[in-house]
């Protein structure tokens, strides 16, 4: 998952982001409900304030927006994925160099 810096967008694809987001997620406003100028308006300061980005998944070829925390922990099991599937695929030590081996030695 990437990051995609909000200043890299223009104006009007961020606010088709943000539109497409609010209305996929039915986001719970509380009590009272809100129009969407202003639910768009409080996605904007979460943006610039930083506590959500922006993501694109190559995967999924979608673009969505996350939290701080939920973009951290992704990142981290991420990690921990490809460090489990290193260690466990690449083991250089269970396979043997024949490159080397000329055949004299066959039974």
């Amino acid at each position: 998952m990437i990051e995609i810096p909000v200043d890299r967008l223009s104006a009007e694809i961020l606010t088709a982001i943000i539109e497409e987001f609010i209305l996929r997620e039915g986001t719970d406003y509380g009590a009272q409900e809100a129009g969407m100028d202003n639910k768009i308006a409080q996605v904007r300061r979460q943006l610039a304030r930083g506590d959500v980005l922006i993501t694109f998944d190559p995967a999924t070829e979608n673009c969505t927006l996350l939290t701080r925390h939920q973009f951290d922990r992704y990142s981290t099991e991420a990690v921990q994925q490809d460090n489990q599937g290193n260690s466990s695929g690449s083991n250089e030590a269970a396979y043997e160099d024949y490159s080397q081996d000329t055949g004299n030695n066959i039974d």
